[in-house]
């Protein structure tokens, strides 16, 4: 039996998909901080069951016969993730699980400028004193988020940053099914197992990339960190947010996202989707409904 926790998130749920084309649902725990948003789970016959890391109870219940639990990192904002991972760890071994799996990031470490980095790195270093067997999806930076984070560039034609730097931009439904892949794996994938896109452009290259998607110049604007927050606020985006953003950039300049791995390509049959495919994504949902309507009538 396999738990897989968060799944009413957008990656824990794509995960359950996942593992519902290759296994029977009553071998399928999906759990929830409110099992009544996991219905439509219950509903084709997976096991729901309440979970919430800040309620350690909960936890040793949710885990109860479990060989394999997928531990979706927590983004409770009002907790201590690591002291939350740790419960779930404790927990997990309580329960007699056979192994933990959590998703980290390609990024983590103990000096990344970006917090969340640090995170992961920290629950890393419980998973190798926990004496349980485990594994560590270090998941690349989801690509999803690099047309947000480069500012309104389908409008104005300029992507505004305060650092360049490489990111191994990677699609998170691609990612849902790697760790479906390694859940599903006849051998145990041991430790920290990197997960990418096959390629880690700097912003410089992903200003090219957009160019060649809308098919007009897009141009990369470096300005210094404090003048990009500033612009950020003005915006309406809280101070505080802005500069956890701020940490993604100091962190691509610094080379904390630079590498790559081609083990999601062989888990996924095919090479992963790219940044491109994210600007491109991006460009049609900025262009609505009617670009589409309009594309549609010209077939």
């Amino acid at each position: 039996m396999i738990v897989v926790t968060g799944s009413t998130g957008a990656l824990g749920g794509a995960v359950v998909d996942r593992l519902l084309e290759h296994l029977p649902p009553e071998q399928v725990v999906a759990t929830a901080r409110d099992p009544r948003r996991a219905a439509h789970l219950s509903g084709r016959g997976v096991v729901v069951r309440h979970a919430d890391y800040g309620d350690p109870a909960s936890l040793r219940t949710a885990f109860a016969g479990a060989e394999q639990v997928l531990l979706v990192s927590s983004n409770d904002p009002t907790g201590d993730p690591v002291e939350q991972h740790r419960a779930a760890m404790d927990a997990a071994r309580q329960a007699g699980v056979g192994r933990v799996l959590y998703t980290s990031h390609q990024g983590a470490a103990p000096d990344s400028p970006f917090v969340p980095a640090r995170t992961h790195h920290a629950t890393e270093q419980l998973l190798e004193t926990s004496g349980l067997a485990w594994t560590s999806l270090r998941n690349g930076f989801y690509a999803h988020t690099l047309p947000a984070v480069v500012g309104p560039w389908t409008t104005t034609g300029v992507m505004t940053v305060p650092a360049d730097g490489p990111v191994s931009w990677t699609s998170r439904d691609d990612l849902a099914v790697g760790a479906a892949e390694v859940l599903l794996s006849t051998r145990p994938y041991d430790g920290v197992v990197t997960l990418t896109a096959g390629a880690a452009p700097t912003f410089t290259d992903a200003a090219e990339q957009a160019a060649a998607v809308v098919g007009h110049p897009v141009r990369l604007e470096v300005v210094d960190e404090e003048t990009w927050v500033a612009a950020l606020v003005a915006a309406g985006q809280p101070e505080m947010r802005a500069r956890f953003t701020l940490g993604i950039f100091r962190a691509a300049a610094g080379g904390f996202f630079a590498g790559t791995d081609p083990l999601l390509g062989r888990l996924l049959g095919h090479e992963p989707a790219t940044a491109a495919d994210a600007l491109t994504a991006a460009t049609a949902a900025a262009a609505g409904p009617r670009a589409g309507a309009t594309a549609a009538a010209g077939r």
